[in-house]
């Protein structure tokens, strides 16, 4: 296929991105960080800064999908909550990148999430409701969320803890989550472009090869959560999310 007219290197580069852009679709729509376990893989295969550049583009794409689909079934005060400490989150990225080892990021990103999940589990219930809806809980949720998705767009696994933690139903799960990554994957766009120079014409061109996966994607995660109930939705989510978190340390 001369590599889809020279736009791959080889056929290990489409298959990962195929498989990545697979997973945005889902994610966007159904599962929450089930993407986040493909993004070694694409830094395997295209590089670690250079992935980011072509997973973005898909991201927003597939963000726009999410939000068509689910654009009445956001819980806005969540929004609002997290907004603002993400793009604190944003400029602790930028400055921490220069200083800090990228190898240490995800073993420092796993300790928060799993601290998360244990919270979660202790605190269930109205509990975990009222403690993940109080301000500090937010901040500091949308920090972490800004940081590891500048970093490398793995804000999956910490968006999907605080939102299990909200006791949101699935639906006002996904609508919320969309809205706010449409809302900070967007606004990241000049951050990349500027400051980290890793979305160029070759990134949107890959990007764009995903197009067809991310729609089949996104169809398989609307499916998933008309179907399933309330219960087993969550056990997925939590399955995800630790699945996401090991993978941020492999």
């Amino acid at each position: 296929m001369d590599f889809i007219n020279g736009i791959f290197s080889s056929g290990w580069q489409f298959a990962a991105l195929a498989f990545c852009a697979l997973l945005i679709g889902f994610s966007k729509t159904g599962v929450q960080g089930a993407v986040v376990v493909s993004i070694p893989m694409m830094a395997m295969a295209f590089g670690a800064r250079e992935s980011t550049g072509v997973i973005l583009p898909m991201l927003c794409f597939a963000d726009l999908i999410a939000v068509l689909h689910y654009r009445r079934d956001a819980d806005w005060r969540i929004v609002a909550r997290l907004l603002p400490s993400a793009v604190a989150g944003f400029f602790a990225a930028l400055a921490v990148d220069a200083a800090i080892p990228r190898e240490s990021f995800g073993a420092l990103m796993a300790l928060c999430i799993f601290a998360g999940l244990a919270v979660m589990f202790f605190a269930r219930g109205e509990r975990a409701g009222r403690i993940a809806r109080s301000g500090a809980c937010a901040s500091a949720f949308g920090v972490l969320g800004g940081f590891t998705t500048m970093i490398g767009n793995a804000a999956g696994p910490v968006m999907s803890v605080y939102l299990l933690s909200a006791n949101l139903p699935k639906r006002s799960f996904v609508g919320t989550s969309a809205w706010f990554f449409l809302l900070v994957n967007y606004m990241k766009i000049p951050f990349q472009v500027i400051a980290w120079e890793n979305i160029g014409a070759s990134a949107l061109k890959a990007g764009a090869c995903g197009i067809p996966f991310i729609f089949a994607g996104a169809f398989l995660g609307v499916l998933l959560v008309n179907r399933v109930p309330e219960k087993f939705f969550r056990a997925l989510i939590v399955i995800s999310t630790i699945a996401g978190t090991i993978a941020m340390v492999a």
